[in-house]
């Protein structure tokens, strides 16, 4: 790596120099600060109560709460990509302090997941052994980096006294439902008090809700509850042995973790009904300050659309298709469900009807055998497989037909992949002249088609003829009217406006809104996740533990691992972990009503569970009586001015989480809010994502990763141990043999270099590749910062008490006005810029240092180089910490040039540069111009067409 011996880098030997800043002297500052830091409680944010309260005054200052995304403590530890966004908050939060907030910035663990259960499985070592030594070696790197977090408020979601409050906020959950008239989650008791009364008819049943059956009502609440077990379709993945939730499974059809297969597959499984607050969660993006492609990511994964629903009859009762376009129901020739969709046994006869095409049966004798065929080769594919658009239609015909109510048609009933569950109803209404899937599949089942709009092209309107489907919003409709309504003449709009009218009178539909967002899958069939407080009583009834049997601890066991399978079996079944433990799984318990014997849930929450509402533990760490008090949490996150919302002032993290852990926990806040736990509806109020440090990644000819730093550059090529060696920028990792620690940097340079480093390489939201060669450019900023205010030498400080000349004053307020701008604006390269520039200023005026420079100085550098700051404020006379003082304001007078310097064009080239007034007029600036001799000379007597001034820079004068 690069030189960091002071020595060579002054052409001076060590003796001479005894107090250079070095990687030892840096070591030995950083070390001594850090323990200080900690004895001192130097960044213990006070509430305004409580067990953390302290002094007034400083909970009474403005407050600011900075957040970092939850780390998970990897066994790998971190490598110098990791803690760029923990500088970059770390710097933020320095800023904020030393300009009079109260400033709440602090870091734990989110420390459950698959991760740790499958070291636990590959080693035989207990999870929370190998996550609690991970959490040790993790706290001792971020330590190392000088990081300005309150550890009273530090935690990790597998402390029981976490996960006792998220297994709280799920029984919140569990125990409320969504008012869709109040717009807001009650509690479920509520709803039963509606249906005693008979306020409120319960659905699906006449009885009366006294009458019916513990069981019943058990069913009739699940419909309704945000927390609710269901036999549903679900993504099963055989090779980690657990079921995923939709935004774990990737584009391919392949777990996110590990790159398994996903099949289909129905599993009775906990839910989270997130979609009762799609709207919500689609207005209220309007109001947070986050980039806006997170904001269209999760706009575009709730997936809002405005259309009807349209019933089909079939025996008796109804086949229910959503569809964007209503004023085409005249067009439907045929209906598709979803191979998973439940109505398909319901509706699947035991013979072909007769006539039935034999390419609707696809060579099977019965409609069972076909059906069946075809889920099985369904059940195999991504969903975006399925829905690929290059790919041949396939499908077969149940061997039942429904009735198209516009028209009386009987329309034939297929399954087909191309349709989903996860989206409207898992059926379509197909209409082949306007959709071209729906028309490939027309094609090769030989459906007819057709024709509602009048084509704008000149294909005509007999579809025979057609080679595609054709749709518009132009168009006119034709061929749509029957003895009640008739759509023909009308354009889309007031077609969709008019046939939604006839289908709500006649009882066949109504107009609806869909969206793209399914549910949240709940259930993980692991064990290092947060058990259910759920039990069954003996008829399989669901019951909440009370809140005085919390927390359900998780159960040592000897065996972790869920049963795995082949990774392409999709014929199998989950089996948990938990459920091997038949002591803990079957218990006695006195819920109320006496004591009685009850099974515990076996499946566990998530990973996403803990990290859903982290934020509110960190400002009350240790109630044990309530979520959160509601008090401080109103301090820290209620609404205000700007963030109607309320939430984190500042969250920083990765944009990959932007449908998966961002929507969940506004999910959970919404919730909490509406039953009045805490007084923010949103979690986070300004986002703010990072880029990635970058790594070099050189590979052999087999394509197998070397390690970076035995690879040699010859002659522009790459060789490692005399082979060529490929070389393509990526991701740092272990596994990519590139990655540079954190602890290597410090060693060689020190922690505040590195923190320099980082900050310096761009703006913090662009990806940028790791350079260790770079780091020393920072390493000597601080030498010479260092050298102007200490003698390296003696020790002794060399600043004086003289007055600066006007020209050192100008490079001063600059640099102060110019830094406290790029630090409130996270711009922290131009601010370590501006630095450098006044630093460098300093040291070639080579004069001894004013107290007047060297202090706006030292503070101006505090938040990037808290460390070396500590030390020179001390040396400067200072008792009292860096962290806490005032940053510096500049003087306007001096942040204003005396002069700025105009270019004169004539014709575009340069002939002349003139020193003017920063506020000199468009019309002073004329005449300073054109009387200026060069301008005269260059003129050469020839008349002025056009003179064109932008004060104070630019004349541009064309001649005539």
């Amino acid at each position: 790596m690069s030189e960091t011996n002071p020595a060579a880098a002054a052409g001076v030997s060590a003796d001479a120099a005894p107090h250079r800043y070095t990687a030892a002297m840096a070591a030995d500052i950083e070390a001594r600060w850090q323990d200080f830091w900690d004895a001192d409680g130097t960044y213990a944010a006070p509430n305004p109560k409580g067990d953390l309260a302290g002094d007034p005054a400083a909970a009474a200052r403005p407050k600011k709460f900075i957040m970092d995304m939850f780390p998970y403590p990897s066994g790998a530890g971190l490598h110098v990509g990791h803690p760029l966004g923990y500088i970059a908050t770390d710097v933020f939060a320095r800023f904020q302090r030393m300009t009079g907030h109260n400033v709440l910035h602090t870091l734990g663990f989110d420390a459950f997941g698959l991760p740790a259960e499958q070291y636990a499985v590959q080693t035989g070592t207990h999870p929370r052994v190998s996550t609690e030594a991970n959490m040790e070696n993790m706290k001792a790197q971020l330590r190392r980096l000088g990081l300005g977090h309150d550890k009273r408020r530090s935690f990790a979601t597998i402390d029981p006294d976490y996960y006792k409050w998220t297994q709280w906020i799920f029984l919140q959950i569990f125990n409320s439902w969504y008012d869709h008239q109040a717009k807001k989650a009650r509690p479920i008791s509520e709803l039963v008090s509606l249906f005693e009364s008979g306020e409120r008819p319960v659905p699906g049943h006449t009885r009366a809700w006294s009458e019916l059956t513990a069981a019943e009502k058990a069913d009739v609440l699940g419909e309704f509850r945000l927390a609710y077990a269901s036999d549903a379709p679900v993504n099963w993945c055989p090779g980690l042995g657990t079921v995923l939730a939709n935004e774990e499974v990737t584009a391919e059809g392949r777990s996110e973790r590990g790159n398994f297969p996903v099949f289909k597959a129905k599993l009775r499984q906990w839910n989270m009904r997130i979609t009762a607050y799609a709207d919500r969660l689609l207005e209220d993006l309007e109001e947070l300050d986050w980039p806006e492609a997170i904001k269209l990511q999760q706009r575009n994964w709730i997936g809002r659309s405005e259309g009807a629903r349209v019933d089909f009859p079939i025996d008796g009762e109804r086949i229910t298709v959503f569809t964007t376009r209503p004023d085409t129901l005249f067009g439907a020739t045929y209906v598709v469900l979803a191979p998973e969709h439940p109505l398909v046994e319901k509706f699947t006869p035991t013979a072909w009807p007769e006539g039935t095409h034999d390419i609707w049966t696809g060579g099977h004798a019965t409609p069972a055998e076909a059906v069946a065929a075809y889920r099985a080769q369904a059940a195999s594919k991504s969903d975006v497989e399925r829905q690929a658009e290059a790919k041949d239609k396939t499908g077969v015909f149940i061997g039942a037909y429904a009735t198209n109510p516009a028209n009386g048609e009987q329309v034939p009933v297929f399954i087909a992949d191309y349709v989903l569950m996860g989206y409207g109803t898992g059926a379509i209404m197909a209409v082949p002249a306007g959709d071209q899937r729906d028309f490939e599949f027309a094609r090769a089942f030989e459906l007819p088609i057709h024709c509602i709009v009048e084509p704008t092209d000149d294909r005509g309107t007999d579809t025979a003829t057609w080679d595609s489907a054709f749709s518009s919003h132009d168009a006119k409709i034709i061929n749509s009217s029957n003895d009640e309504v008739s759509l023909d003449g009308l354009d889309v709009a007031e077609a969709k406006a008019r046939m939604t009218e006839w289908l709500e009178t006649k009882g066949f539909g109504e107009g609806t809104v869909n969206f793209r967002l399914r549910d949240w899958l709940f259930s993980r069939q692991r064990y290092w996740g947060e058990p259910f407080p759920i039990v069954y009583d003996e008829d399989g009834i669901a019951h909440a533990l009370p809140e005085s049997m919390l927390p359900l601890e998780l159960p040592e066991v000897e065996d972790y691992s869920p049963r795995t399978f082949d990774p392409d079996d999709a014929d199998t079944q989950p089996e948990t972990p938990l459920s091997r433990n038949e002591d803990w799984v079957n218990v006695t318990l006195d819920l109320g009503d006496g004591p009685k014997k009850y099974r515990r849930e076996t499946n566990t929450m998530p990973n996403w569970a803990g990290s859903c509402w982290y934020e509110l533990r960190y400002l009350d760490p240790h109630n044990g009586e309530k979520l959160v008090d509601p008090e401080i949490e109103q301090y820290w996150m209620g609404p205000r001015e700007g963030m109607p919302h309320g939430g984190v002032d500042l969250y920083v993290g990765g944009a990959e989480h932007a449908v998966l852990h961002l929507l969940y926990a506004r999910f959970w806040s919404k919730v909490l809010f509406d039953l009045g736990h805490v007084s923010s509806a949103e979690p986070f109020h300004k986002l703010y994502n990072q880029g990635m440090i970058q790594a070099y990644v050189y590979r052999d000819s087999r394509g197998i990763a070397v390690p970076a730093s035995e690879v040699e550059e010859r002659d522009g090529a790459y060789y490692y141990q005399g082979e060529k060696v490929s070389r393509l920028l990526g991701k740092m990792g272990k596994s990519l043999k590139n990655a540079v620690t954190p602890d290597e940097i410090c060693a060689e340079y020190g922690a505040d270099t590195l923190r320099l480093y980082e900050m310096a390489m761009g703006p913090l939201d662009v990806s940028r590749p790791w350079d260790t060669r770079a780091v020393v450019g920072q390493f000597r900023l601080l030498q010479r910062l260092w050298r102007n205010i200490v003698d390296e030498a003696t020790g002794e400080v060399t600043v004086v008490d003289a007055e600066p000349d006007e020209e050192t004053l100008r490079a001063l307020h600059k640099a102060i006005d110019g830094v406290r701008g790029d630090l409130e604006g996270m711009r922290f390269n131009t601010a370590i810029a501006k630095v450098t520039e006044l630093n460098n200023h300093l040291t070639k005026a080579g004069a001894a240092v004013p107290r007047s420079v060297a202090e706006p100085l030292v503070l101006m550098i505090a938040p990037l180089a808290p460390h070396i700051s500590e030390e020179l404020w001390r040396r400067l006379g200072h008792e009292d910490s860096v962290v806490h003082q005032d940053f510096p304001v500049a003087d306007p007078a001096y942040v204003v040039d005396e002069t700025v310097t105009c270019v004169v064009q004539i014709k575009g080239k340069v002939k002349a540069r003139l020193e003017v007034s920063p506020s000199i007029s468009d019309e002073e600036l004329e005449k300073v111009a054109l009387a200026d001799e060069k301008v005269v000379a260059a003129l050469g007597g020839a008349g002025i067409r056009k003179v064109i001034v932008r004060a104070p820079k630019l004349v541009n004068i064309v001649p005539a």
